[in-house]
């Protein structure tokens, strides 16, 4: 610029016929201008003088020619750029640095792409969809199956299993019973209706019974204490003549010495050892 003011502000040389700079409405001439106020250079520390272009980023300013890729050294005037930890890098070498993987086709997600993150891994929006429909799930409820991604209507068309008795879809969990699906909830005892996941239980005519429930309905009762004799946790019983007893109740009526695997007789309704039956 020529000047028409007259003197530097700072040296108070004649400007007449010389490029001079202003600032806050004072001239000043280019030495004096660049030796006051031009911003040093963050790649080469020289000053960015003011008949140079001044590039600024984040209070920060290069040279044009400065202004590159940390990385590859390829310029970034009037490209698009990434800054990690104070160094510019260009979109391609902070991406190959910095940026995740999709988990699908092992691409890189580049910066300003929209990603899809799920149980730790990233994806390209395009790629995280549903593996059987391949409609994009992106924020929907979903299932995944050996690595692979299902929406929920898909997951129960291919893999789900229906309840033996609701008939609905067993999502987790469940119980195998006779090789049929149950849920856990609906695993009851046939009698009382108890939840039967995880307790102890009796088969009947294909159902499932408690304890109580199978020993109230179907256990045969101890002709000495009158209780069900259910054969749990591997008890012993013995039959005789359509008469059944738990082994610890197999005794002789008269001396209460235990009969198992000892010879017997009977006496009316009354078991006993040899020698009491022989008296």
């Amino acid at each position: 610029m020529t000047s028409s003011h007259t003197d530097c502000h700072f040296c108070l040389q004649s400007l007449r016929g010389r490029k001079y700079a202003l600032r806050e409405e004072n001239a000043y001439c280019v030495p004096c201008y660049d030796s006051l106020y031009a911003n040093p250079c963050e790649e080469c520390k020289q000053p960015i003088e003011c008949n140079s272009k001044d590039l600024a980023y984040k209070g920060r300013h290069w040279h044009e020619g400065c202004f590159r890729c940390a990385k590859c050294s390829r310029s970034l005037v009037e490209k698009p750029f990434a800054a990690k930890d104070e160094v510019l890098l260009c979109t391609e070498c902070y991406s190959d640095e910095y940026s995740s993987k999709c988990f699908h086709c092992q691409k890189t997600i580049m910066p300003g792409s929209r990603k899809m993150e799920f149980k730790g891994s990233s994806w390209h929006e395009s790629c995280f969809v549903c593996q059987y429909c391949r409609q994009p799930l992106g924020t929907k409820p979903l299932i995944t199956k050996d690595n692979e991604n299902y929406c929920v209507p898909c997951f129960e068309k291919q893999f789900a299993h229906h309840c033996y008795t609701c008939k609905k879809v067993i999502t987790s969990g469940g119980v195998t019973y006779h090789d049929q699906p149950w849920h856990k909830e609906c695993f009851v005892c046939a009698g009382c209706k108890t939840q039967l996941s995880g307790q102890r239980f009796i088969s009947k005519d294909e159902y499932p019974y408690c304890v109580d429930c199978f020993s109230r309905f179907y256990a045969k009762k101890c002709a000495t204490c009158k209780k069900p004799i259910t054969a749990l946790g591997g008890a012993k019983y013995i039959s005789f003549e359509e008469r059944q007893w738990h082994g610890e109740c197999f005794n002789c009526a008269k001396c209460s010495v235990s009969l198992v695997g000892q010879e017997f007789l009977t006496w009316q309704d009354d078991i006993l050892c040899h020698e009491c039956g022989s008296a």
